[in-house]
């Protein structure tokens, strides 16, 4: 049934090359990594407003798709909330395939050529990560990049979880996090009159007149083409472009590639407004009782170019105390915490009251399992909130005006928004169709822990919605069958809480 595309036997070759002791574990990951990324692309097909989708018929067995051009595509019932490979194979008009790339390719439908070689090389990358997995047995990690480099599977729901076409096998190993590599960075020196910088940058990264702008060392390679200098040693996180530098901060770097769906390179503007929002970052945390931190922004800096900036965040360690732990969301599923029913309710309990509390304040984070961490007490129940990265918040000018607060000055345009349509796509999209989800790893737990949270919060608008709407979230595979269309879709998926 399977025939290998493009990625497979060149990566197999590269890994032969480079680390061949890891050969004989990526073949034999090959079939689980190609079912996990089938998994998230029939969640798409299933579930995307896709224009070359007629009609999705329920089966005795799953579920059929009428396409337009008159054939079927059939798979299993489909669970949205589900982290687990549950998807093996899906049949077009009868034949069987179990390969997400051989499955897009047979498709032919608009764009399909390029997700089909992106979901090729998500499997293999998959593949690597899985083989090269470092296992913490029952250690818990005390160093944020430890749990980061937990997160082997990348993001839970997008057939690009793995995709880093720009990569090698040996880039992949050299600054992945999930391969735990130590990265040097490099230290580009840019004249201080060309430089935009914002907040307070340090002392350390200035030499005279120059400022000494941190630069991921793959960039430096492929972008800038030139080798900058030897900057300190940092380890990657999740985003693979922020890395935390031991003992300091945390470094946001400019990475000209495409990673899952889009280039993560950081604009003039982001570094303009920087200061702005780290500011408006610290007065909403004032705002949430306890229960939220908010990572400041320390400093910012670019060459006018968004392929050479950088930004320097606070670790959000800092927010810990004792024996407390603080864990991106996005690891949680790696603990053994959220098999207790009892504990993934508490911990919605709290994401849901922080949520809507600053959803009703006025603001929508963006909180996903990468932008969101929980704090642990030492009996690892889930205290309170750290959120990192204000990058991509919306925020509603009318509701803090409604609650007395006034809107900054230096705020980008781009996420101001009074619609409440976007609100909650951005807050619903990510936390609960995001790292609530992935978390509880299936709908029904999803559903259970939901219902026993919302039982103790105060009715609102926003609550009611969640509720009693159908759930949005990303249109991922949308999005990447549509390169022209700029900015998220958006589909609805079957309300948990039933």
């Amino acid at each position: 049934m399977y025939r290998p595309l493009t990625a497979e036997p060149a990566t197999a070759a590269e890994l032969a090359a480079v680390r061949p002791d890891l050969l004989p574990r990526f073949t034999a990951g090959l079939p689980g990594a190609r079912a996990a990324v089938l998994t998230r692309l029939w969640r798409g097909l299933a579930h995307d407003p896709l224009p070359w989708v007629e009609r999705r018929e329920p089966a005795p067995d799953g579920l059929t798709l009428r396409l337009r051009d008159g054939r079927l595509l059939s798979g299993p019932v489909p669970d949205p909330y589900a982290t687990d490979a549950y998807v093996t194979v899906v049949r077009l008009d009868g034949r069987a395939y179990d390969d997400p790339a051989r499955l897009m390719t047979a498709l032919e439908v608009p764009h399909g050529a390029g997700l089909a070689a992106e979901l090729d090389h998500s499997a293999v990358s998959l593949a690597l990560s899985r083989a090269n997995r470092v296992e913490d047995g029952p250690r818990w990690p005390v160093s944020g990049w430890e749990w980061e480099r937990r997160v082997v599977d990348g993001h839970p729901y997008h057939p690009n979880c793995r995709s880093r076409p720009g990569f090698s096998v040996a880039d992949q190993l050299a600054y992945a996090p999930e391969h735990g590599p130590v990265v040097r960075l490099g230290l580009a020196p840019v004249g201080a009159e060309r430089c935009l910088v914002s907040g307070d940058w340090p002392a350390e990264l200035r030499d005279g007149g120059r400022v000494l702008i941190p630069v991921h060392p793959w960039q430096a390679e492929h972008v800038l083409k030139q080798t900058p200098g030897h900057g300190p040693e940092a380890r990657p996180l999740m985003s693979l472009r922020t890395l935390e530098i031991p003992g300091g901060p945390h470094v946001k770097t400019a990475l000209s590639a495409r990673l899952t769906s889009s280039v993560r390179d950081i604009s003039v503007g982001s570094i303009a407004a920087s200061a702005a929002l780290s500011a408006f970052g610290e007065s909403l945390a004032a705002r949430s009782d306890g229960l939220l931190h908010i990572t400041r922004t320390l400093g910012a800096a670019t060459a006018d170019s968004p392929e050479l900036a950088a930004m320097l965040r606070e670790s959000p360690s800092v927010y810990a105390a004792g024996d407390e732990r603080v864990v991106p969301v996005a690891a949680l599923a790696t603990t053994g915490l959220p098999g207790d029913p009892a504990w993934s309710a508490e911990f919605a309990r709290l994401a849901l009251t922080v949520g809507l509390r600053m959803l009703e304040l006025g603001v929508a984070l963006e909180a996903h399992g990468q932008n969101l961490l929980v704090v642990l007490s030492a009996s690892k129940a889930p205290v309170r909130l750290v959120y990192r990265d204000l990058a991509d918040i919306r925020v509603s000018p009318a509701r803090l005006a409604r609650h007395g607060v006034p809107l900054p000055e230096g705020m980008p345009a781009r996420i101001l928004t009074d619609d409440v349509t976007a609100l909650r796509r951005k807050l619903f999209g990510s936390l609960v169709a995001g790292a609530l989800a992935g978390t509880a790893g299936s709908g029904r737990a999803l559903g259970a822990a939901l219902g026993e949270a919302v039982r103790d919060l105060p009715r609102t608008p926003d609550l009611d919605a969640l509720m009693g709407e159908p759930l949005p979230t990303k249109a991922l595979t949308l999005m990447r069958l549509s390169p022209r269309t700029p900015g998220d879709q958006w589909t609805n998926l079957p309300n948990p809480l039933g």
